[in-house]
């Protein structure tokens, strides 16, 4: 509800770091059905046991860090789509269908269309990006900026020409394969050249820690220059 007011166009809850689980999860994306705000799902990486309950709770898609091959693709593939694609178990009545029971042929075509995107944040990855994007089943690539500056060597130098170039790279791939593509973890300086130029349509913009910090941060400046005035 609070990323709906502020404007933005969806939520993603990271359980790849800190204290989010599940339940937090479900309560979110249940919000998120009610509010029209799609909730996405990043979990800890390709071997997450947890891939295929985020769509169970509901989420508009799971986002995968560290696929570093095609191979560790084609897993999350297989864990998050129904047959013939891959061999998600068909799961009881679901968020996504208002908790209906419904025949499984039915179940599948509605439940079935969760987004599975897989990050690229590693030396390996950057190799591997046309083969990862070559896996069917998949619906984006998603570059989680410091970790792939940290993987390619440029721990922090995310403004460094080799990452634009791997950020060219791995958008021309998803493009290839009429794959999304999109990017979290740029400075605002960056999001033009490195995302929206390259045809992102998935900018995660900022975090929740960053917003309060910043906001509270801009608000009490501007009360101690007024009050030193």
């Amino acid at each position: 509800m609070l990323a709906k007011g502020a404007g933005f166009d969806f939520a993603v809850m990271d359980m790849e770091h800190g204290p989010i689980g599940l339940a937090d999860l479900g309560q979110a994306t249940a919000a998120g059905l009610a509010a029209g705000v799609p909730v996405y799902a990043r979990v800890t990486g390709p071997g997450s046991p947890d891939l295929a309950r985020t769509l169970d709770c509901g989420a508009a898609g799971v986002i995968v860090p560290h696929v570093d091959s095609a191979d560790q693709a084609r897993a999350v593939v297989r864990a998050c789509r129904f047959a013939p694609v891959g061999r998600r178990a068909l799961p009881g009545p679901l968020p996504v269908t208002g908790y209906l029971p419904l025949p499984a042929a039915d179940l599948v075509a509605r439940a079935d269309n969760g987004q599975v995107i897989a990050m690229i944040e590693s030396a390996e990855a950057l190799a591997a990006v046309e083969e990862i994007a070559a896996v069917p089943g998949l619906d984006a690539l998603i570059i989680g900026t410091n970790d792939l500056a940290d993987g390619i060597g440029l721990r922090g130098q995310v403004g460094h020409p080799d990452l634009l170039a791997a950020f060219r790279r791995i958008a021309a791939a998803a493009q290839a394969r009429g794959l999304g593509f999109g990017a979290m973890g740029l400075p605002p300086a960056l999001v033009q050249s490195h995302a929206v130029a390259l045809g992102a349509r998935l900018v995660v913009a900022t975090n929740e820690t960053n917003l309060i910090v910043e906001g509270g941060a801009s608000v009490l400046a501007g009360l101690r220059r007024r009050a030193a005035s």
